[in-house]
C-alpha cells in the first residue's frame, strides 16, 4: 500500500482513474478469506451487529458528515471565506498567515480536515501565483491547522470517529477531554510554524484577492442550517439516546431532499447534488472494511496481544501516543486506528480510555510528520503536483520534525494532566 502511494497512487483504465491504495488492501483482505484466516460469516455478523465498533456505522457517520461539508464547498462557502480572509490581510503576509491559520482552524472543527484541504489548497495556489508570493508558508499553515484542529470534535476525522465510537465515548465526553489538548496543540503548532516561515513573511503582498460572490444563497443557507442542526443534535445525542451515525445520515438525507425540492420548484436539474455525491470519499468503504479484516487476522494469530505486551501499561498515554504516531507513518492513520483498537482490548478498561485519547491525538498530528501519515497528506501532495509545485518527502519531513513531534508531546502532556 505504501509503495502504491509513493510510486503509482492512481490506476488508469481508459477514461477512468481510481486510487490504488484501497484496491491493494482489498486484495489483501480477499486473500485472507480465501485462505480461511478470517471466517466470512463472522465478519458479516460483525457488520450487522449493534456493537459500537461496527465499521459500517462509523463509515456512514463520516461520509454523511463529509457530504454536508462537500455541499457547502460546492456552493462556494469555503472559497468565499478564504477570499474574505485574504482581503482582511491587505498587504501584510504576517496578517494573512495568521488569518488563514485561524480560518482553517475554525472551519476544520465544524467540518473535516479532508474537505478543508481539498477546498483551500487549490485556492491558496492560485492566490499565491497572482500575488507573486511563496505559497509554501500558507500551504503548510493550512495543512497543519487542518490536521491539528480536526481532533477537537469527534466528527473532525474518521480516526476520531472510529476510536471514540469503538470505546463508547459520546460527543460531549469526547469534547470535554479533547478541548485543552487541541488548544495546546493548535497554539504550539502556530508558534512553531511562524518561527519556521517568519523571514519569508516579511515581504508585502502585491496582488489582490479576487471577487467571489455566493450565487445561490438559498441553497447555501439550507446547507449551513443542516450542518448547524446536525452538530447541535450530535452534542446531545447521548442524552437523546440516539446513535450519532443516524443523526449524521438523516441530516445528509434531509439536506439532499430539501435541495432537490428547491431544484424542482425552480424547474432545475439537481446537478449540484450529483457533483457532491461524486466527490464523496467512497473509497474509504472498501479501505476501512479491508483493514478491519486484516486486523481481525492479526488479532486471531496473537499479534495484537503481543504488541500490547510490548507497549505495557505503565504509561499508556505516552507509550500508545508515540507508538500510534510512528505506526500511522508506516501504515497510514486509518489502518493504524483499526489496529490499535484491537491492541487496546488487552488493557484494563480505565487504561483503554487513556490509550484511546492518546491514539486520537497521534492519528491527527501524525498527518503532518510524513505524507504516509494520513490520506489528507496523500491528497495534499497530489494537489500540489497538479499545480506544478515541488514539495519533496525531505521538505515534508522537515516540517514534521520541526512541528509534529513537539506538538504531539505538548498535547500528550496536557492529556496526561486532564486524565
Amino acid at each position: 500500500m505504501i509503495l502504491s502511494v509513493l510510486f503509482f497512487p492512481q490506476i488508469s483504465f481508459r477514461k477512468y482513474k481510481m486510487d490504488s491504495y484501497w484496491l491493494i488492501t482489498l486484495i489483501g483482505a480477499v486473500f485472507l478469506f480465501l485462505f480461511k484466516q478470517v471466517e466470512w460469516k463472522g465478519f458479516v455478523s460483525v457488520l450487522l451487529s449493534d456493537a459500537a465498533i461496527n465499521p459500517l456505522k462509523i463509515l456512514i457517520l463520516f461520509i454523511s458528515m463529509t457530504l454536508l461539508s462537500i455541499y457547502l464547498d460546492h456552493f462556494g462557502f469555503f472559497r468565499y471565506l478564504a477570499n474574505a480572509t485574504l482581503r482582511r490581510a491587505n498587504t501584510s503576509q504576517t496578517k494573512l498567515f495568521l488569518y488563514l491559520y485561524l480560518t482553517v482552524s475554525v472551519l476544520t472543527v465544524f467540518s473535516s480536515n479532508d474537505i478543508i484541504i481539498l477546498s483551500f489548497t487549490p485556492f491558496i495556489c492560485f492566490f499565491a501565483q497572482n500575488a507573486k508570493i511563496n505559497p509554501m508558508p500558507y500551504l503548510a499553515a493550512e495543512f497543519v491547522a487542518a490536521n491539528t484542529w480536526s481532533m477537537a470534535l469527534i466528527i473532525g476525522n474518521p480516526t476520531n470517529i472510529y476510536l471514540a465510537t469503538a470505546h463508547g465515548v459520546n460527543f460531549l465526553d469526547y469534547l470535554k477531554v479533547m478541548t485543552l489538548p487541541t488548544l495546546a496543540a493548535g497554539l504550539i503548532a502556530f508558534v512553531l510554524l511562524y518561527g519556521l516561515f517568519r523571514r519569508q513573511l516579511q515581504a508585502p503582498i502585491s496582488g489582490k484577492a479576487e471577487d467571489i460572490v455566493i450565487k445561490d444563497k438559498m441553497r447555501l443557507a439550507i446547507g449551513l442550517l443542516h450542518l448547524g442542526i446536525c452538530t447541535l443534535i450530535l452534542v446531545f445525542s447521548s442524552y437523546l439516546q440516539v446513535e450519532m451515525w443516524k443523526v449524521a445520515f438523516f441530516s445528509a438525507l434531509s439536506l439532499f431532499l430539501c435541495a432537490s425540492v428547491v431544484s424542482a420548484l425552480r424547474g432545475e436539474v439537481a446537478v449540484g447534488l450529483t457533483a457532491c455525491l461524486r466527490r464523496a470519499p467512497w473509497q474509504l468503504i472498501p479501505f476501512v472494511l479491508s483493514m478491519f479484516v486484516l486486523t481481525i487476522a492479526l488479532k486471531d494469530c496473537g499479534f495484537t496481544a503481543l504488541f500490547a505486551k510490548i507497549l505495557g501499561s505503565d504509561n499508556p498515554i505516552l507509550s500508545y501516543g508515540l507508538a500510534s504516531f510512528f505506526t500511522a507513518n508506516v501504515i497510514n492513520n486509518i489502518p493504524m486506528s483499526v489496529l490499535f483498537c484491537s491492541v487496546m482490548e488487552n488493557l484494563p478498561a480505565l487504561l483503554q480510555v487513556k490509550a484511546m485519547y492518546a491514539t486520537v491525538i497521534a492519528s491527527n498530528l501524525g498527518a503532518f510528520f510524513s505524507p504516509i501519515g494520513a490520506l489528507a497528506g496523500i491528497m495534499w501532495m497530489s494537489i500540489l503536483k497538479d499545480h506544478d509545485l515541488s514539495f519533496s518527502y525531505a521538505q515534508f519531513l522537515k516540517i514534521g520534525l520541526t512541528i509534529a513531534l513537539p506538538t504531539l508531546l505538548v498535547s500528550l502532556l496536557v492529556l496526561q494532566f486532564i486524565l
